[in-house]
């Protein structure tokens, strides 16, 4: 069962929203009357995460850790393009 309530109700009864969580309920929080948001109940993975899994499938650059160009670094660093 699904129950719909706003971000400030959410605010004030969060202790009371989990424990209707933890009662199987499904709770959609809203802002303006739009749903943004879920609170559910947790589930752990069934199986633990196996180490090396993805060994042989990921690819990393030599340069990966190189700086940036310089222009580039003042981007992110929050200039602006040149246009």
């Amino acid at each position: 069962m699904t129950k719909m309530v706003n971000i400030s109700e959410a605010k004030a009864q969060l202790s009371k929203l989990v424990e209707e969580v933890q009662h199987g309920r499904r709770i959609v929080i809203g802002n303006a009357g739009r749903p943004v948001a879920v609170l559910s109940s947790y589930e752990a993975d069934p199986e633990p995460r196996r180490l090396g899994a993805w060994r042989g499938k990921v690819w990393i650059a030599d340069d990966f850790d190189d700086p940036l160009p310089a222009d580039l670094q003042e981007l992110f660093d929050g200039g602006s393009p040149d246009r």
